[in-house]
């Protein structure tokens, strides 16, 4: 199963960046997920003196359940595709969110650095080709004590699960891609979650990167074991 990566998945979401709002709205649910991902990391409202990292922010809709979750936070908003960026900057956003473009697993060449007290990191892990190093690279961005939320498609294991994927995709997702002109991206991003951890396999890695309170949470829904947050903290004083 062939996977687009770095330069190549780039470019396709830039390619898809004018309709990918319109496609995931398709989805019931999307941005209220997002927002449950964003509570879960558990930061206090409203957030003053907090500094966020949203890693593959996308179109923004990531950063906009951040803002919701914490609104007086300090965001930085990362994405490697320039096309997806730029529609997220043409938003209306507080000035306390940034948007800064440049690949996830090179953000200190983008000039992105230390410290946050959380990472948000959204649909991004399974579209990395070496996720245990980002996570290391993550955890050496917290403070001690900082948190972690990854809210990601990653399937429970069961059967059934995969065979909802399964059919979501092919009735709903890939023939939507494809009318948008997007098919190759959509295929990616199909097979990508087929060929990734399951929940509990992503929260042990998370766990061997050296996060604790290391919790796996499921969304409410017909995304039940399908999609799920994976929080953790690194070990130390928390705020």
């Amino acid at each position: 199963m062939s996977l687009l990566r770095d330069r190549e998945l780039s470019e396709a979401f830039d390619r898809a960046a004018s309709a990918y709002d319109r496609l995931v709205a398709l989805n019931p649910g999307y941005h209220a997920h997002l927002r449950r991902s964003a509570r879960r990391l558990g930061l206090r409202r409203p957030g003053g003196g907090l500094r966020l990292l949203d890693l593959g922010c996308g179109t923004g809709a990531s950063t906009r359940a951040l803002v919701r979750a914490v609104p007086a936070a300090e965001i930085v908003a990362v994405d490697a595709s320039a096309g997806m960026l730029e529609r997220a900057v043409s938003k209306r956003w507080p000035p306390s969110v940034s948007f800064v473009h440049g690949s996830a697993e090179r953000l200190a060449e983008a000039g992105v650095a230390g410290p946050f007290d959380a990472v948000f990191a959204a649909y991004l892990f399974r579209n990395v080709a070496d996720p245990d190093t980002l996570l290391a690279r993550v955890r050496g961005l917290l403070v001690p004590g900082g948190r972690l939320a990854v809210h990601e498609f990653t399937l429970s294991g069961r059967a059934t699960d995969r065979a909802v994927w399964r059919a979501v995709c092919t009735g709903v997702v890939l023939p939507a891609g494809a009318l948008a002109g997007d098919g190759e991206l959509y295929r990616h991003l199909y097979r990508s979650v087929l060929g990734f951890d399951t929940a509990a396999r992503f929260g042990e890695r998370v766990r061997r990167a050296g996060f604790t309170r290391v919790r796996v949470l499921p969304m409410p829904g017909w995304q039940t074991g399908i999609v799920h947050t994976v929080v953790g903290a690194v070990p130390g004083a928390g705020r």
